[in-house]
């Protein structure tokens, strides 16, 4: 069924857990994220990145995830992801997306703040949860050093704790995405979490929080990071890198065997790869609740 932004994260609150964001750029994806939460009887949200244009167009994934997404027996919400222009965030609610992210981060505090209010009037006039973000995570969605290793010391910053509640309060924002560490993109060491910020965060906002660049990140402190207050967790790169490393040992074999790989082989492998791991970081986000759809 097609819920909400806040509606799932209601769900995520009242069982103190996060509800997965898959970025979904083609069918595999969308089908894997929903198949597998429907297995493991879990809400959880698919993504649609304005920085994945490029691989799918928003016109045309869009109304397959949303169609999906209706006809689930699982919670599931239509997201857009990093969203940079309001004009694009337009289309996506006319499509009929349930949620969505207005990414000002890069922007001076001042105008991330008008146009975050802007996005929220958007949003709620479509009935759409709206999520933005306050902090950096260093390298961008898609964009300049998001294919580069991660060495956990770049330059992400912190969102001020003091800072997030004014920014909630002056732009509506229903959930918000906060810098305590992460960053997007492969780390090629460990990721350097600020649990300390985290708690502090959420205890001046009571607000749902969201953690972007999870990738390198250990089962053990997702779990700390949901005990802290985390209620969305975005998670793509190394879904991404599983699904494309599963493809290329699968067109090895074959080539090896004799045989020609075929463009069916390939998609089937990747979904099936998708289920596998999506499954694995599902159960890790429910953070020991059972089955809540």
């Amino acid at each position: 069924m097609l819920v909400n932004l806040k509606d799932i994260t209601a769900i995520a609150e009242q069982n103190n857990m996060a509800i997965g964001a898959f970025n979904a750029p083609n069918l595999e994806t969308v089908r894997a994220a929903i198949d597998t939460a429907e297995k493991l009887g879990l809400p959880v949200i698919i993504d649609h990145a304005e920085g994945h244009e490029g691989i799918t167009p928003l016109d045309v994934i869009g109304p397959v995830m949303v169609a999906l997404a209706e006809r689930s027996s699982a919670p599931v919400c239509v997201h857009l992801d990093h969203c940079e222009h309001l004009s694009y965030m337009r289309r996506a609610l006319e499509l009929g997306f349930t949620g969505a992210m207005f990414d000002g981060s890069t922007l001076p505090y001042e105008r991330n703040v008008e146009l975050g209010h802007r996005a929220a009037e958007m949003c709620h006039n479509y009935d759409c949860g709206l999520e933005c973000e306050l902090g950096s995570m260093g390298a961008r969605e898609m964009g300049a050093g998001h294919e580069n290793e991660n060495d956990g010391e770049g330059p992400a910053i912190y969102t001020d704790p003091d800072q997030a509640n004014e920014f909630i309060d002056a732009t509506g924002t229903d959930i918000l995405a906060v810098s305590f560490g992460t960053s997007h993109g492969l780390y090629k060491g460990e990721p350097h979490l600020s649990f300390d910020v985290l708690r502090q965060i959420r205890e001046r906002t009571l607000t749902p929080l969201v953690m972007h660049g999870g990738s390198g990140v250990s089962d053990e402190d997702y779990h700390k990071a949901i005990d802290a207050g985390i209620r969305k967790v975005n998670y793509f790169t190394y879904g991404s890198k599983f699904a494309g490393e599963r493809v290329a040992k699968v067109v090895d074999d074959l080539r090896t065997a004799g045989s020609v790989p075929y463009y069916h082989n390939v998609t089937v492998a990747a979904y099936e790869e998708l289920c596998k791991t999506f499954e694995h970081v599902m159960g890790v986000f429910a953070n020991g609740a059972g089955p809540v759809a």
